[in-house]
């Protein structure tokens, strides 16, 4: 076992000072470390700072502003994660807990010490014998549900990467590419497990005062250790994608014929188009690549096609295959490249639409161009990420019965700033850059109020552009906080206040 540095033990020193009442094992990192060995269970784990394990399980997707623990607990059951957050808060120190390590918001970065839970183990999906219902544990992946599901016959709103974690996207709502027959990941709860800061677990459902929060703002008020959900019987086996792409100057036409032809998406068809570099294709600028998916089809209608093809892409390419081919089709399945952890800043700067201002597009592809477009710049590897998703099983579910508060909204736009990191100068200038696209938008949409998606979100916004700018959100969210988690411990992701 690897031993902290003088600057790491003086710091962890000066916390055991400041608290006589901790018990003695909290006087140093190994202490703490020999305390949980003894406590937890045989097959959980637990690695301090410096050891290749810790940094193997605390390795982020996104380098930028990121959360320092001293130790990492991989709890084998969910007694386990009641004894570590006990023990964390008998030494005074804060936790975070974690599984697919995308969370790229930049408030993780407060977290200066403690102990961090790496859900990973916790990674079981049971499905119900009646078939309507499975309880998926806290740790498990998108992937690790829906191929589950399937091989039941089953499936349910997932994130629509595989890589990130099932319970992460839905504790701020979660976007999926089933949600037009469902809704959101967070309206397919039907009761969960939950640790709270006082170490103390918990089912709730929707008897509980708690269970309208942790649908859109869940990550402020305990760590969900498993969930039981809705599931459905697979309805249509059969998806199809044509990927069309575009040169830089068919901006207007191609989001006019969006907003004319893609407005108000039928349940069985999704839109996403990504901005990015692809010298090969075109050397100077970037390109639109552009998806038009749809279930329970072998060929996308042409209905949904022929206006895009009409346009002119440079090229255009239909496939057919099952709904576990859509995140290989859209670049980000679990072996794809945006779903490795390379030791790359990825901040975004989200933003919720009801349409596409095709003005608004040009200035912001211009910008886009003159600030990633170069191969020298250092944010060649960006993209500019515009999703159109289904909305008929989002807007049935009333928008008031949950913390999740952008419900009218029809398009989720965010620039993805990539780049190595190389000092605090190259992080004020990507932040500027993505910032500066996000205004962009923003101004063009002619609305007042700035909607972000928390998942995706900077870290620069305000809670109500992250919850809801209603007054009794706002209220809410605090008076539940104070009473389920008075002393902060879950404050690290998008605070609510």
């Amino acid at each position: 076992m690897r031993r902290f540095g003088v600057t790491l033990l003086s710091a962890w020193a000066l916390r055991a000072a400041s608290c006589n009442s901790c018990p003695a094992d909290c006087d140093s990192p190994d202490g703490l470390f020999q305390e949980l060995k003894n406590s937890l269970s045989p097959a959980a784990a637990i690695y301090l700072r410096g050891s290749k394990e810790f940094e193997a399980k605390t390795a982020r997707w996104s380098e930028l502003d990121t959360p320092t623990a001293n130790i990492v607990v991989i709890p084998a059951t969910e007694d386990d994660v009641v004894d570590t957050v006990r023990q964390a808060n008998e030494c005074g120190l804060p936790i975070l807990a974690f599984n697919g390590v995308h969370g790229s918001i930049t408030t993780l970065g407060r977290m200066g010490r403690g102990v961090a839970i790496h859900l990973g183990q916790l990674s079981t999906v049971i499905v119900a014998q009646d078939g309507k219902t499975a309880t998926i544990g806290g740790g498990a992946s998108s992937k690790t549900v829906t191929d589950a599901l399937w091989e039941s016959g089953k499936q349910t709103v997932t994130g629509a990467c595989e890589c990130v974690s099932y319970i992460g996207p839905a504790l701020g709502g979660g976007h999926g590419w089933l949600q037009g027959h469902h809704g959101l990941i967070a309206d397919q709860f039907v009761s969960m497990n939950v640790v709270l800061g006082d170490g103390s677990l918990q089912t709730i459902n929707s008897s509980s005062d708690l269970w309208w929060a942790v649908k859109g703002a869940g990550q402020n008020f305990g760590i969900v250790t498993s969930v039981t959900a809705k599931i459905y019987d697979i309805e249509y086996r059969d998806w199809a994608i044509e990927t069309l792409i575009f040169s830089g100057d068919k901006v207007e036409a191609v989001y006019e014929a969006s907003n004319q032809h893609l407005a108000n998406l039928p349940v069985y068809i999704i839109n996403w188009s990504y901005w990015l570099n692809i010298p090969d294709v075109d050397p100077n600028k970037p390109i639109i690549l552009f998806y038009i998916i749809q279930e329970g089809v072998t060929v996308v209608d042409p209905a949904y096609t022929s206006p895009f093809r009409n346009i002119g892409p440079i090229s255009s390419e239909a496939k057919s295959g099952s709904y576990r081919d859509l995140a290989a089709w859209t670049e980000i399945a679990a072996d794809s490249i945006p779903c490795q952890k390379a030791g790359l800043a990825n901040p975004r700067f989200p933003i919720y639409l009801r349409e596409y201002d095709v003005a608004a597009q040009r200035d912001a592809y211009d910008t886009f161009a003159a600030n990633v477009g170069a191969a020298n710049s250092s944010f060649s590897a960006s993209i500019f990420m515009f999703e159109a998703y289904p909305q008929q099983g989002v807007r049935a579910i009333e928008s008031d019965s949950t913390a999740f508060a952008f419900r009218n909204d029809n398009l989720l736009a965010a620039p993805l700033l990539t780049y190595k990191p190389a000092g605090k100068e190259l992080d004020h200038q990507a932040a500027r850059i993505g910032n500066e696209l996000r205004d962009i938008i923003y101004r063009g949409s002619g609305h007042e109020e700035l909607h972000v998606y928390v998942n995706y979100a900077y870290g620069n916004e305000k809670p109500e552009n992250w919850y809801g700018y209603e007054r009794w959100r706002q209220v809410r969210l605090g008076e539940l906080k104070q009473k389920y988690d008075p002393e902060g411990r879950f404050s690290f992701f998008a605070p609510v206040g």
